[in-house]
């Protein structure tokens, strides 16, 4: 069976927030990482209830920050708007994809590609 897929923007997430992530954005973003678990295994509504397969995108200072059981971590060379359209691009798509981000471009690229979008909140 394959699972619904969620895709979020670990920098927009992270940022959405001025919790101080900015002084320790690789633990800011483990934090992320580690919350997501529940969502991997519960689901978000009002995208999906039951398991999702979570797919986070770091970049920059994060780019190290490793997979964990239910999370996998997908690290972005350039670009990580560029790597999560890359990430629905290639994902098929006849299952549900959604993207957590508010950034409006990289919303608009995604939903040219099929996928739902979700804000921040909704995985804060």
């Amino acid at each position: 069976m394959t699972l619904p897929l969620l895709v979020v923007d670990a920098a927009n997430v992270v940022g959405s927030v001025p919790d101080g992530w900015w002084r320790d954005r690789a633990g800011a973003a483990t934090r992320l990482r580690d919350s997501l678990t529940a969502v991997a295994e519960h689901g978000l509504t009002p995208f999906h209830d039951g398991p999702l397969e979570v797919v986070l995108v770091v970049e920059g200072k994060a780019r190290h920050v490793e997979s964990i059981p239910g999370v996998r971590v997908v690290a972005a060379d350039g670009s990580g708007d560029d790597k999560i359209v890359e990430v629905v691009r290639t994902d098929p798509e006849d299952r549900p994809r959604a993207v957590v981000t508010a950034d409006r471009e990289l919303r608009r690229r995604v939903t040219e590609l099929g996928a739902e979008v979700l804000g921040p909140r909704s995985v804060r």
